[in-house]
């Protein structure tokens, strides 16, 4: 049986859950509403301050879909009462962002500023030129973007250059070396 499936997701004081009869289910707290529907297949409960997903067999996409439901409804729940956010570091001479009200504007050392409008639900921080924070409630729309931003320039495996999540970890290669 799923280990994850299994485990209840506790509801935080402040966040409200209810599960409609088409397994739509909606989470509103603090920081905003979410919704989403989930397979007809799952059994989704509210009791006594805990949702609980369980499921009617043990075929192997049913089993799948078990801790899948689980964890996106916790994603939900931790969206509403948190948020979530992902730091990205630009590394590289004359690298930098800027904010341009809502837009996202960074030099990457093309002929041109690159541009970037967030989607709806997502904020943009610089604090520095050579960091990006992007939050949200929605962890998929703010992990999308953040991939999106950093498809513009990812990490040179040999110098380093380009835009990095915070404490992501990469062995840079060696370059070439003189023949003797």
């Amino acid at each position: 049986m799923s280990r994850i499936g299994r485990k209840p997701v506790e509801i935080p004081k402040g966040v409200e859950v209810t599960v409609h009869p088409d397994n739509t289910v909606i989470v509103k707290g603090p920081k905003g509403t979410l919704q989403k529907k989930f397979d007809p297949r799952m059994i989704i409960k509210v009791e006594d301050g805990k949702v609980v997903v369980e499921r009617p067999n043990d075929e192997k996409e049913v089993k799948a879909l078990h801790g899948t439901t689980r964890a996106l409804i916790n994603n939900m729940v931790i969206g509403v009462s948190q948020g979530f956010q992902v730091k990205l570091i630009i590394k590289g001479v004359g690298y930098r962002a800027d904010l341009k009200g809502k837009k996202l504007v960074m030099r990457l050392g093309l002929s041109h500023d690159v541009e970037i409008e967030p989607p709806e639900g997502i904020t943009i921080e610089v604090p520095n030129p050579d960091q990006i924070i992007i939050k949200g409630i929605d962890k998929e729309k703010v992990g999308q973007f953040a991939a999106n931003v950093r498809r513009w320039r990812i990490p040179d495996p040999y110098k380093g250059k380009g835009i990095w999540y915070e404490g992501e970890h990469r062995i840079l290669r060696p370059g070439k070396t003189a023949a003797k």
